[in-house]
């Protein structure tokens, strides 16, 4: 059992649980930080946080391409239905579902959802995907909550956290968020797309080693990290670089 992550820029994540492909919020046309071209994307799954386009992104296309199911909330589902996804799973938040591989649980998430084409989104999630032998919870687009303690009940491995305030939590709340959550790993996501959310992760990154007991996995676009069975639940893997393609992604430069 393991689970690779590879961060494709933004909050866009390709997960490999398994030997399952999985993406999470694939903005990659507009993303001027994105290491691969959409066309190396093949998914098994989708799963999409909430309804702006730089989370729904190129799920509309992707799916028109690999055939892949979507898993988001009852109205981006009925939406990307009306748009030619045939297998869109549509939960809500507290509920859970299993999918074979893994199970993805809806969280709350504080921020708005409206789709493309200004239509509604439903309420915007997080989401605790279960899987590999590893528990991970992704946030989604938030603010800083008190009930992200329940979260960190759940016991949670890696926590995938938004840094680049403006839209989301900033730096200081998402080392907060940290404190609530218990995370043994954190990622940061959602930084460094656009001006307003400019950060450094570095810094970040330092705050979250000496104000908490996380440890925190600062990855470049296109790079990895790899959960592996016999590491132990305190030891870390190294980030490998973009050249190691994740199941569901073509080699993009030879």
């Amino acid at each position: 059992m393991a689970i690779k992550i590879t961060w494709l820029a933004h909050s866009a994540f390709a997960l490999e649980i398994d030997g399952h492909s999985i993406l999470i919020d694939p903005f990659v046309t507009g993303n001027p930080l994105a290491p691969y071209p959409v066309d190396d994307l093949y998914p098994e799954y989708i799963l999409v946080s909430h309804g702006h386009g730089d989370h729904v992104g190129d799920t509309v296309d992707i799916v028109a391409r690999t055939g892949a199911a979507t898993i988001s909330n009852v109205e981006i589902s009925g939406w990307l239905r009306h748009h030619g996804v045939k297998n869109a799973h549509g939960q809500n938040t507290g509920g859970c579902a299993d999918y074979g591989f893994m199970t993805v649980k809806f969280t709350q998430a504080f921020h708005s959802s409206s789709l493309p084409d200004g239509s509604y989104g439903g309420m915007p999630n997080g989401f605790i995907i279960t899987g590999g032998g590893y528990r991970l919870y992704f946030a989604g687009d938030t603010a800083l909550f008190g009930d992200m303690a329940l979260i960190g009940d759940e016991g949670i491995d890696l926590a995938f956290l938004p840094i680049g305030d403006y839209f989301t939590m900033g730096v200081d709340d998402a080392v907060r968020a940290v404190t609530l959550i218990r995370p043994r790993l954190v990622l940061p996501m959602h930084y460094n797309t656009f001006p307003p959310i400019q950060q450094q992760a570095g810094i970040w990154a330092n705050r979250v080693s000496s104000e908490t007991d996380a440890q925190p996995i600062v990855l470049d676009p296109g790079q990895s990290y790899s959960l592996q069975p016999g590491a132990g639940r305190s030891e870390t893997r190294t980030a490998e670089q973009r050249s190691v393609v994740p199941v569901g992604m073509r080699r993009p430069y030879g």
